[in-house]
């Protein structure tokens, strides 16, 4: 059968339906023969997590998840009252279900879809050793969990040789590396080879503590004075006037613009020589990539291993404000040499990591599995 589409009817469940997925999904809803339909609900309010009330092409239907305790405890628990339903109203040949244990009612959906002879794959970020208390109990129930679905899609390669090590057979995981923004239609912007009077360094995202703009501010001051850069601080957010106060004693020439959308936005990725994340998240790495930036990111889950490259940016440890004035000053040294790590970042996401090559990868991993 043809990667290029799904001969079928798919479900998809997901315990929240972030805003940023709507494209993606939309994407794979169009490449599903007889339709995709989407079972989510809503995050806690403390999450901050920006979700989508309808989709475009795809049919979603809201979940009452029903929460227990915080999503970072290890003991979290949701659960998804009328699953099983919808799975009858919708009929789906397959069925999509978030990989986490900690959700009771899919299981029910899996048995219940196996009992119809219909294959179901799980899709997360991969399974991280597990430690704390209960640690054996908890890596026991993910393993059973895993173990029932017919096939795993992971974000990453790091997310799939996890699944692997937990015994999971090789043939029955996919990686479908995780993508928020189409490929590029647009050419590479051109940028001169040297940099027009100081360098520009670009952040986008929402201003909140773990995004560590703080430690950008401090690196960024201690650079020598001839690299020291122009700082535009795209976005906003609760820790917006704490890091506006912090940049006046600390590196006055930060810019902060607040939000930018569209062509604003646009104009600034054009016009940036680097981009820097230096926390955790960050959906505009993609975006800067797509305009021809080298990046330089916090290590994470295992998705910037496959997106940031030496060909193409840094990583760094999360908090380590050393190593982000080392990686700043080893950058900003060679506007050539940045110039050619910002073509590979351009390729990388044209070619490689883009929504469009993500849905081929669920087309993929669906019709390579059979219940």
């Amino acid at each position: 059968m043809s990667s290029e589409f799904f001969a079928g009817r798919l479900g998809l469940q997901q315990r929240v339906l972030p805003d940023y997925r709507g494209p993606f999904l939309d994407a794979l809803a169009a490449a599903c023969r007889g339709g995709l339909g989407v079972f989510a609900g809503q995050p806690q309010a403390k999450e901050n997590i920006a979700s989508l009330g309808r989709l475009e092409t795809a049919v979603y239907t809201p979940a009452r998840n029903r929460h227990l305790l915080a999503p970072d405890s290890p003991f979290y628990f949701c659960w998804q009252p009328g699953l099983v339903g919808w799975l009858e109203d919708w009929q789906p040949e397959a069925l999509i279900v978030e990989a986490n244990s900690r959700y009771p009612s899919t299981p029910k959906a899996v048995a219940w879809m196996h009992a119809r002879g219909r294959p179901v794959l799980g899709w997360g970020l991969g399974a991280p050793p597990q430690t704390g208390r209960l640690a054996g109990w908890r890596l026991r129930s993910r393993q059973r969990f895993l173990c029932s679905l017919d096939g795993l899609i992971a974000y990453s390669r790091r997310g799939a040789a996890e699944y692997a090590a937990l015994g999971i057979p090789g043939e029955r995981i996919f990686v479908a590396s995780n993508a928020v923004t189409p490929a590029p239609i647009w050419p590479l912007p051109e940028r001169p080879q040297d940099y027009n009077g100081r360098p520009v360094l670009l952040f986008v995202g929402r201003l909140q503590p773990r995004k560590r703009v703080d430690l950008l501010l401090r690196a960024c001051a201690d650079l020598p004075v001839g690299l020291k850069p122009r700082l535009l601080i795209v976005g906003d957010g609760p820790a917006r006037q704490a890091l506006e106060s912090e940049a006046q004693q600390v590196y006055p020439a930060a810019e902060f613009t607040g939000a930018r959308h569209g062509e604003e936005l646009t104009s600034l990725f054009k016009a940036a020589d680097l981009f820097v994340l230096p926390g955790t998240g960050g959906l505009a790495v993609q975006q800067a990539m797509a305009y021809g930036l080298p990046v330089i990111v916090a290590q994470g889950d295992g998705t910037q291993d496959d997106l940031v490259r030496p060909e193409n940016g840094w990583q760094m440890p999360p908090g380590d404000l050393q190593k982000l004035q080392a990686c700043l000053e080893d950058a900003l040294a060679d506007p050539g040499r940045l110039r050619q790590m910002g073509a590979e970042s351009y390729r990388i996401a044209r070619d490689e990591i883009n929504i469009e090559q993500m849905a081929a990868a669920f087309l993929r991993a669906l019709n390579s599995t059979r219940r």
